[in-house]
């Protein structure tokens, strides 16, 4: 055998040395594989080399590699590429393929590692471990240059073979380090007695560690003292229960927990929800459900069900004595409304009553008996009686407002006419109010007016109106249908304002003064509103019905009361109309011209309007049902300004804000001012107003000078005739009816210079002298007997007597011819 083998190696180094008798270039070498290659006598795979001179099986190139690897444990694939001289490429390929057929090789970030390398890093890394006591996984995946995650992934296999220590929280620490620390969870852990937040218990022990360690130590992480101190609950150690993973509580203080709640729920028969928050119980009522079945949770409190036992005794109590009672009276302060109402909702006594119709829950709380309510109904409407309705129907007025123009409808289309046509059928008041003792009438107009002469005009103009009326009939009917469908929601809307909650709560209190011992004053509403809300539509139906009776009774009233006021109020407007006219004669004299028109309105437009507000107020009054005496002389006597507005405030709605301004147009200085303002609130009110057109001027002048002409001709008073002799004169020489008071009869007086003859104005002004004069002493007189001035004005007033023929022949003498 080792002949043959000697031999052998003759021959191969004779070969060798052989020189060959034929030469191939590189370049034949090349094709001469290719053809093998093509002819398939070489059937394998070649790799050429880097430098392109060498050909290389992935037999050899592989078994190269392995080579490689197993020498140093961690190389490099490009190293490898760079050490076997083959592309990139083929390197990989083969990385790949020798990683996959062996599991104790890995291929990581381009990089083959083996087992015996992670072996030989793991005994350092313990070796280290066990002098520092504690590393940190960055640190070591920094060193050896790999992630983290593959640090983690490595060392947990190793875990207490090679590697001597626990890995919590990305650190590895040595089972020393990790007893200490065991320990001082431990103890910190049974030294909590309350519910705690355990990630401030490890905040805590963080900083400890931090001071024991110095500046050398690691930072150690919240998961690896939750993960010791889970393991110790596991063990049984410590004792408490733990929720979402961080929130402890002792078992100790659960157990004092239970405890509290046990002797409180027992000696109170509820507990409050707020309390069990105190006490750290986050979920009350499952917790209260699961340790008493039997009890009953309501919204802020838990009870047991002899609290309802306890609420339906006096709630049935109360209701067979005809009383009333309110549950948090009888139960606990702790009790919220909403918890007494969802305990009353329990009680079986209230709510047998309820059902059965002899007992009421308003306010969802407070029970009443149906006995109690409907005497506190009678009461109310007994005094609702007594009092005539006066205290309960001022809220219900404004919805009546608008009825005085449709109870007038039928009136006022005849009146509307009358106006359009400027024709009047009533007279000029009899008499004026005499002031200051001056006085004048017209007592013969209503004869004039409704004399045969004036019939035919009225017919004429009649007619027209009523052409005029047709044209606008289809509009009116279409706007008087919209009109009354408002009135009637706006009735349906207004009858719920007649009671008000305040009036009704004050009535309640009175009558009841139990409520205010209990305490409602403070909080009326809780109780008293609910109550007055259930009265009111009661109360309401009643009024109404009452109401109802008397409207009945009262419609005869209404309309003859209407009819007087038109009348009234043509007679005072045509007399308001012709004494205007005589005002413009002074429009050059502002302060004689304020003096006449402040004279007007403090005459003729105050007896006006003291007319109208009476009579709109005794309306009102009769439309909302208040009983109302007969009155035989509504202008008996005038009215106030304090008067005029209380009036004037008292009517309803819009027709209450013209009648104010109609009070301050009469105190004013301008009779336009007032005349527009009387138009209004007349408008208002479905009334209406005549116009004065030039006939019906001459038939009221021409009464009016008859009338002063007859009083001139028996006047006896030598102080009183002056201003009639004045108006009369204007009349026969301006053809104005003038109305002027004392202090501007002398100016009226200088105004007739030029329309009178020397002699009769001489007279006129000599007249005037002299009663000026005895004016003068009579204000002067003191009355005493040593006083001669009582002789001086005796003498005067016989000198004004024996001028009075001469001056009532001014006029008298005029008149007759």
């Amino acid at each position: 055998m080792d002949e043959e083998l000697l031999e052998l190696q003759r021959q191969f180094e004779f070969a060798q040395q052989a020189k060959s008798s034929i030469r191939l270039s590189e370049r034949n070498v090349v094709e001469l594989v290719q053809k093998l290659q093509q002819l398939q006598i070489i059937d394998f795979d070649l790799l050429h080399t880097v430098t392109g001179k060498e050909y290389i099986t992935p037999e050899q190139l592989r078994l190269e590699m392995e080579v490689e690897i197993k020498k140093l444990g961690r190389v490099s694939v490009i190293d490898l590429a760079d050490t076997t001289g083959v592309d990139l490429y083929h390197v990989e390929k083969q990385a790949q393929h020798i990683v996959s057929n062996d599991s104790s090789l890995m291929l990581v970030n381009g990089e083959i590692i083996s087992n015996l390398y992670w072996d030989s890093i793991a005994e350092e890394i313990n070796e280290r471990l066990q002098e520092c006591s504690q590393i940190g996984l960055a640190e070591i995946a920094a060193q050896f240059q790999v992630g983290s995650e593959l640090i983690v992934s490595v060392l947990e296999p190793r875990l207490g073979n090679l590697v001597k220590g626990r890995l919590e929280g990305g650190q590895l620490y040595t089972p020393a380090y990790v007893t200490r620390v065991n320990a001082m969870v431990r103890g910190a852990a049974r030294g909590i007695m309350v519910p705690m937040n355990l990630s401030a218990l490890w905040n805590s022990l963080q900083l400890l560690l931090q001071e024991m360690d110095g500046a050398s130590g690691v930072a150690v992480e919240g998961s690896f003292f939750q993960s010791l101190f889970n393991g110790l609950v596991k063990e049984g150690k410590i004792l408490g229960s733990l929720r979402a993973g961080v929130h402890w509580t002792p078992t100790a203080f659960a157990s004092a927990q239970k405890e509290c709640v046990d002797s409180f729920f027992s000696q109170n028969s509820f507990i409050t929800y707020e309390a069990l928050h105190k006490l750290g119980i986050q979920q009350p009522v499952q917790f209260l459900q699961s340790r008493y079945p039997e009890g009953i949770p309501l919204v802020t409190i838990f009870v047991h069900p002899s609290m309802i036992e306890m609420l339906d005794a006096a709630a049935e109590d109360a209701i067979e004595r005809g009383s009333w009672i309110d549950p948090l009276s009888v139960l606990p302060p702790a009790f919220g409304s909403q918890d007494a109402s969802k305990l009353l909702s329990l009680c079986p006594s209230v709510q047998t009553a309820h059902k059965s119709n002899k007992a009421l829950i308003l306010g969802e709380l407070y029970v009443f008996s149906k006995g109690f309510v409907k005497d506190l109904f009678d009461s109310i409407e007994k005094e609702m009686v007594t009092s005539s309705l006066s205290g309960f129907s001022s809220a219900a007025q404004s919805d009546d407002a608008h009825t005085v123009t449709i109870s007038k409808s039928g009136h006022d289309e005849s009146s509307e006419t009358a106006s359009e046509s400027g024709t009047s059928k009533q007279g000029v008041e009899k008499g004026l109010k005499k002031k200051k003792g001056k006085s004048t009438g017209n007592s013969k107009t209503a004869a004039a007016e409704s004399s045969p002469d004036n019939q035919e005009p009225l017919s004429t103009k009649s007619k027209k109106a009523q052409r005029k009326g047709k044209v606008t009939s289809s509009s009116q009917v279409s706007e008087s249908k919209s009109g009354a469908k408002k009135d009637v929601d706006k009735t349906k809307e207004d009858s719920l304002k007649i009671f008000s909650e305040e009036l009704l709560v004050q009535k309640i209190m009175a009558l009841v003064p139990d409520f205010e011992e209990q305490g409602t004053l403070n909080d009326p509403e809780t109780i008293l509103v609910p109550l007055a809300n259930h009265l009111r539509p009661m109360l309401v139906n009643s009024w109404k019905e009452r109401r109802k009776v008397t409207l009945t009774g009262n419609t005869q009233r209404i309309k003859q009361l209407l009819d007087n006021l038109q009348k009234n109020l043509d007679e005072s407007f045509l007399n308001m109309q012709l004494y205007e006219k005589a005002l413009d004669l002074f429009e050059d004299d502002q302060t004689t011209c304020v003096l006449l028109h402040r004279h007007l309105l403090r005459t003729t437009g105050s007896s006006m309007v003291d007319t109208l507000l009476r009579n709109m107020d005794i309306h009102n009054k009769l439309k909302n049902g208040v009983d109302v005496e007969e009155v035989q002389n509504l202008e008996s006597a005038s009215l106030s300004s304090g008067e005029r507005i209380a009036i004037a405030k008292s009517l309803p709605g819009p027709l209450s804000v013209k009648a104010v301004a109609v009070v301050e147009a009469l105190e004013g200085k301008r009779v336009e001012t007032f005349m527009t303002a009387l138009r209004e609130i007349v408008e208002e009110s479905g009334l209406t107003l005549k116009k004065l057109d030039k006939k019906l001027d001459r038939t009221l002048l021409h009464s009016y000078r008859k009338d002063l002409t007859s009083q001139v001709s028996v006047e006896t008073d030598p102080i009183s005739i002056l201003p009639k002799v004045v108006s009369l004169l204007y009349i026969q020489v301006y053809g104005r009816a003038l109305q002027a008071p004392g202090r501007a009869i002398s100016v009226a007086v200088s105004r007739l210079k030029d329309k009178l003859d020397d002699a009769s104005y001489k007279i006129l002004l000599d007249y005037h002298s002299a009663t000026v004069t005895l004016l003068q002493l009579m204000a002067a007189a003191t009355g005493d007997e040593e006083d001669c001035t009582s002789e001086r004005i005796l003498s005067k007033r016989e000198l004004l007597e024996s001028l009075m023929p001469a001056l009532k022949g001014l006029v008298l003498r005029t008149s007759q011819s």
